[in-house]
């Protein structure tokens, strides 16, 4: 009953894909996740362009991702997902990543909810299509811990960034990825050199627009373990990250 639930979408480690040590990018592997979670929903009848009609559109709010390993320069890796849980105004959808044998290297946790265009609002999914959103429940393990709370009380800004035209979406607003790349960008280049990222997690509070002023806060938490604030403008939270690497 579970293959039906779990779709499985094949890629390759393109040279503009991955950084300067030859491994796939956090930033490259965040929209592969989320292209994988558009195309496992548009599959089954509530993708992007199907609720777009109703003026309905999908927003990622948390997302978790614990690694292993990186797929490297020109290698072949999967990506599998499926949908954890239904609630009423979130839904719960899991991922693993694959290497080119099909051994699991890495997971990921994500909350979604679905909005209203028209007035931000989170609707009820447990009235899409009549429920059925439910039908396609998997009951697989994903064997890593729930996106977690996130504070950071440090008051000084370690970095800043006035959003640009790179930063814009479809959406018009700064993009999920690239907050993850610039969050990344706090961290020297030696810090890639000697470790990798163990786990990266993502809480996205507000929405932020072209020519706003982000301002990065960040606090070490713990040995190789960093939280992340992001406000816009001095003034609202937009995003909370937490960074271990190994």
């Amino acid at each position: 009953m579970n293959d039906n639930k779990i779709g499985t979408y094949q890629f390759v480690a393109e040279p503009f894909h991955v950084d300067f040590t030859g491994k796939l990018t956090m930033g490259v592997l965040g929209n592969h996740l989320l292209n994988c979670a558009g195309f496992h929903a548009a599959d089954r009848g509530f993708g992007i362009a199907e609720i777009n009609e109703n003026h309905y559109t999908w927003v990622l709010s948390r997302l978790a991702i614990e690694l292993e390993d990186m797929p490297r320069q020109y290698e072949e890796f999967s990506i599998q997902t499926w949908v954890e849980n239904v609630y009423r105004l979130f839904t719960d959808r899991d991922f693993a990543i694959l290497n080119k044998e099909g051994k699991p290297v890495g997971y990921a946790r994500s909350v979604w909810a679905m909005i209203s265009m028209e007035t931000r609002k989170p609707a009820d999914l447990l009235s899409l299509h009549g429920g059925n959103i439910t039908d396609y429940v998997c009951d697989k393990e994903c064997p890593i811990a729930k996106p977690g709370r996130i504070k950071v009380a440090q008051q000084t800004p370690i970095a800043e960034h006035a959003t640009k035209y790179s930063d814009i979406d479809i959406n018009g607003h700064v993009n999920s990825i690239k907050y993850i790349e610039h969050i990344l960008d706090l961290f020297p280049i030696e810090t890639f050199k000697e470790k990798s990222i163990k786990r990266f997690e993502m809480a996205y509070v507000a929405e932020s627009y072209y020519g706003d002023t982000l301002s990065f806060y960040r606090e070490e938490v713990g040995e190789n373990e960093y939280d992340i604030e992001v406000k816009k403008n001095n003034q609202e939270v937009v995003v909370r990250s937490k960074v271990i690497f190994k």
